[in-house]
């Protein structure tokens, strides 16, 4: 699915060819599959990391050690890289734009700084009329008691900055509890939204070029346990005017940002039908790994078209699939090293990506495996059943 609006925008500069140098800011595993797409193209690819054995720093060309909002590591990336790009939300959108005067940058900081803020994000939604659930600012004790009254019990306290999986948020179920719970994040500026009784959590993977083309993937169903993405299925069974409607709003979002590269847009999906935007995430997501081999190109490799300026891929899949996420949790469970050779040995249609981190923790996303079937349920249980081979080791096969 596509759209191209009636005025699109043009990109400063013409296409940039291997073996352009290109930069990624943040050194975690979306940046590391960023840099194997881009060498895989041919691009020299490079990281502004803190440290040097992070997950991209490992395989990129050349590495920047320091700070993303540090002026002398900018300065240095800056000399590296002809194009730069981010792999989380997180970035400071001052330092994007200092950076952007210098070189190509996508997405813009515009993008991020709306993105990496909640208020900012539900105005932006509100504004352009885009679905998502009830919610009210808390910045006070005063907003706190209207939130309560206007959305009722029980709602969510997040905080407006700096919250993934599951990380700075809070569940409030009555009034007396509500003033430890906002404690408890710091009375930092919050959301506070109201409880959604949803049947499914979607999402929907978008790539927009400069020139104003978008295309997005199939949805994604998505399965998480303790707010962290647990697998993740495509296409997801929702039926044709479900997913019609969420590549639309996708795709509106996207449009409506303006944004250069890859966007996720994470829906509820409630029990009546109704699709309401939970976040919006301005680069590449976790529910999009599978299609490193289950599309005919990659979210990330689309990544790198966009920046570079190249005409965008196809997001059709090869054929649907399942991904499951393994977390540090697994070490424990498993006394050690998981057993990949029983997991492969098991389903030798199994893929499995690791993402070089040293140390294994509880909720740490370690590496994921990816399973390609005609039917995408069959790809889940491929999938679950692997990863607990990794565990079961012997007793898996």
């Amino acid at each position: 699915m596509s759209l191209r609006p009636d005025r699109p925008d043009a990109l400063p500069g013409g296409p940039l060819f291997p073996p352009a140098a290109l930069g990624v800011i943040g050194s975690g595993q979306l940046g590391r599959m960023f840099i194997q797409s881009a060498q895989r193209m041919g691009y020299r690819a490079g990281v502004l990391s803190a440290t040097e054995d992070a997950p991209a720093a490992q395989v990129a060309h050349w590495t920047v050690i320091g700070p993303p909002d540090h002026l002398p590591a900018l300065r240095a990336f800056a000399d590296r890289a002809e194009a730069v790009t981010v792999e989380f939300e997180n970035v400071s959108a001052p330092a994007l734009r200092w950076l952007a005067r210098r070189r190509r940058v996508r997405p813009g900081w515009r993008t991020l700084w709306t993105c990496q803020n909640r208020l900012r994000e539900k105005r932006f939604l509100a504004r352009h009329q885009i679905p998502h659930a009830p919610w009210r600012p808390v910045r006070c004790d005063i907003e706190l008691d209207t939130a309560i009254r206007g959305l009722g019990l029980p709602l969510i306290l997040k905080t407006a900055a700096s919250g993934y999986d599951g990380k700075g948020q809070v569940l409030v179920t009555d009034a007396a509890s509500a003033a430890g719970a906002w404690a408890t994040l710091g009375r930092s500026p919050c959301v506070a939204e109201g409880w959604v009784d949803f049947a499914a959590e979607v999402s929907v993977v978008v790539a927009r070029g400069g020139d104003g083309h978008a295309v997005c993937y199939p949805v994604a169903l998505n399965r998480h346990e303790r707010h962290i993405l647990d697998a993740t299925l495509m296409p997801a069974p929702v039926g044709a005017i479900v997913a019609q409607e969420a590549r639309g709003l996708a795709l509106t979002a996207a449009q409506a940002l303006g944004t250069v590269g890859v966007l996720t847009v994470e829906f509820f999906l409630s029990a009546d039908g109704r699709l309401l935007v939970n976040e919006i995430a301005p680069r590449p997501h976790n529910s999009g790994h599978l299609t490193i081999e289950a599309a005919v190109v990659s979210q990330f490799e689309q990544q790198v078209r966009a920046l570079c300026g190249l005409p965008l891929g196809p997001t059709d899949l090869v054929m649907p699939a399942a991904m499951v996420n393994l977390l540090g949790d697994l070490w424990p469970l498993a006394g050690g090293e998981p057993h990949w050779d029983a997991a492969l040995e098991l389903d030798p249609g199994v893929l499995l990506h690791l993402y070089g981190k040293r140390t294994p923790a509880a909720g740490r996303k370690m590496g994921h495996l990816t399973v390609l079937d005609p039917d995408p349920e069959t790809a889940l249980h491929r999938a679950l059943a692997a990863r607990h081979a990794l565990v079961a080791g012997q007793r898996g096969r």
